[in-house]
């Protein structure tokens, strides 16, 4: 069972590989779905992990479609994703009716070989999900990380079970979204899964001795003394879970 943990920083990358991630999907603005992360951050990743790297691709948050200038963002951003060493990229497109935007797929695909493909959670905005699988195995694409169109992969376990049988084999679907310890056993079960998509962090206070009240780096409220990072444990834990849980299916 491979474990992909979205981390929003290279140093929350080291800290998932340390729990027992196989893979990190390394982003940045997790508060808005993630987005693609500094040249700076990939390249410390790709330095200090021996696990897998995929870079998201995605020029901001809101919806996946995207402006002729974003589109040439993202070339260049799996330009620079390919240079650094990357593993792997995470990127989706959609036309306005709610289908992949299969040309520009397209071409960030064939930009991006050799490294992996994932689709990201554009899949769970799209109409037809089943027409957007089969778009994506045309494609040549790796992987779908989904929640199978609802808040939670667990909500959206029927989907998911149905779009792993439905593709055969013929791409990976990687349930993701809410899954924790308490519930990934019952995600897999429920789905069939091979692979699971995680995001376990935790609050780190800052150790400034001084703090100047009442100034504000982001939202007015919003601690400008606190950040977040993987929660190695908590994935440790979760590694536990599921391991402790293949084996009594061989036994």
């Amino acid at each position: 069972m491979i474990i992909e943990a979205c981390v929003n920083s290279a140093v929350s990358a080291i800290e998932a590989q340390k729990g027992g991630a196989g893979r990190v999907e390394l982003c940045e603005n997790l508060h808005d779905g993630g987005t693609t992360p500094s040249a700076g951050s990939i390249r410390l990743a790709r330095n200090k992990l021996q696990i897998d790297l995929f870079v998201m691709i995605r020029p901001r948050g809101g919806d996946f479609l995207y402006s002729t200038e974003e589109f040439e963002i993202m070339k260049e951003d799996i330009r620079v994703a390919k240079n650094l060493g990357a593993d792997g990229v995470v990127f989706g497109i959609l036309l306005p009716g709610g289908a992949l935007d299969v040309k520009r797929m397209r071409v960030l695909i064939e930009m991006a070989r050799p490294m992996g493909v994932t689709c990201h959670r554009a899949f769970d905005m799209t109409a037809d999900p089943f027409q957007a699988m089969e778009d994506l195995i045309g494609l040549g694409v790796d992987r779908i990380l989904t929640s199978g169109q609802q808040p939670t992969a667990q909500q959206g376990a029927p989907l998911i079970r149905d779009l792993i049988n439905k593709s055969a084999g013929r791409i990976i679907i990687m349930p993701g979204s809410g899954i924790k310890e308490p519930n990934a056993a019952a995600v897999i079960e429920s789905t069939g899964a091979k692979e699971i998509h995680i995001h376990l962090e935790k609050i780190r206070k800052s150790k400034m001795q001084f703090v100047q009240p009442g100034i504000y780096m982001g939202k007015p409220g919003q601690s400008a003394f606190e950040n977040t990072i993987a929660d190695w444990k908590s994935i440790s834990e979760l590694r536990l879970t599921i391991d402790n849980r293949q084996l009594t299916i061989d036994n």
